[in-house]
């Protein structure tokens, strides 16, 4: 399996809260992760969110477990949900 790249997001909505969540990508590019947070916050009715290649950063690489690997194929990315994020 080809290694995925992790990059580390924070989202500010305009209420002030504040979602961590990671962008996982088969590419190592930060603005298409960038735009693949900002097309997930839109998805989640949170367009209003902001988020800034400052708050947007490459992490690490893995191989992307089966669930993600699903949603890279189909998405082109994958969002693993971490602090703030609706379930």
């Amino acid at each position: 399996m080809p290694l995925s790249h992790v990059f580390d997001t924070y989202a500010k909505t305009a209420q002030g809260k504040k979602l961590h969540f990671n962008v996982i990508l088969d590419e190592e590019d930060q603005q298409k992760a960038l735009s693949c947070a900002k097309q997930w916050l839109v998805s989640i009715d949170l367009e209003d969110a902001v988020v800034t290649p400052e708050n947007c950063y490459f992490y690490h690489s893995l191989e992307a477990p089966a669930d993600m690997r699903a949603d890279i194929d189909k998405k082109g990315y994958a969002i693993y949900k971490m602090e703030g994020c609706p379930k």
